[in-house]
Order: structure tokens, then sequence, then C-alpha cells
């Protein structure tokens, strides 16, 4: 049962941080924590972010589109291989979405702290399928 952002279940959920950018991989990091959570990253390039996947032991993720100029479909093809939920966050609208993952909920940057919760909540920790 979740109440106003926290979670209250038997495993603690661990989301994957893929983000080049140190300061909204923090605040991401803390919106994370704060609800409960667990971080696995931050992830700030595709080679990192693939491993991590590999490695696995994570619910979902929240994927940044470009990690310093490199696209990330490789990073989303894998995550939607192995059946693992996540969420766009981009400076770049829908354009800057893979092509193949374009149904995927997405959060424009700049984000509020209440629009990640939500978005978590709903998409990943819910564990609900974004197919």
């Amino acid at each position: 049962m979740r109440i106003e952002g926290s979670l209250e279940l038997s495993e603690t959920p661990t989301i994957l941080v893929v983000e080049d950018e140190p300061l909204v991989a923090m605040v991401l990091e803390s919106i994370i924590e704060d609800m409960g959570a667990s971080l696995v990253g931050p992830a700030a390039s595709v080679e990192k972010a693939l491993a991590l996947i590999e490695a696995g032991g994570f619910t979902g993720a929240l994927l940044d589109v470009n990690l310093r100029g490199e696209r990330v479909d490789a990073v989303a093809d894998a995550l939607a291989a192995k059946g693992l939920p996540f969420v766009f966050t981009t400076g770049h609208g829908i354009d800057g979405i893979p092509a193949a993952h374009r149904h995927r909920p997405m959060l424009s940057k700049p984000f509020r702290d209440a629009d990640i919760t939500a978005l978590l909540n709903l998409h990943i920790l819910a564990k609900q399928p974004i197919n």
C-alpha cells in the first residue's frame, strides 16, 4: 500500500537511474530514497547502463534519452527485452524517444518531484506492464 509517495512493500523496490547529468541524478536519487525505494547507478553511459541491466537486481528504470550525445536505443531495447518497466526523462521531447518506444511513458525536463513520484508509482512500483 502506498501512502502519499511512500512505499510499504515486503521487498524494497530498486530503480535503475540512467542519467549523465550529476545534479539531475542527485535529485532523482533523493526522490527515489524519499519514496522508500533504492537506487542502482546512476549510469552515465550506454555501456554502463547495459552492464547494470545485465547484472539485474532492479524493479524498473528511469532512462534519460541522451547520454553525452549518445542515444539510449540499445538501453531501452535491453530493458524491454527483459520485460522491465521504464520511464523516459528527456529535454528533447517526443522526437528524442526511440521510435520503437514512443508508446512508453515520458517525462519532460525540467520536471517536478511530484511528477517523478507519480510516474514511478504508476508505471514501475505498481509493476503495471507498459507494453
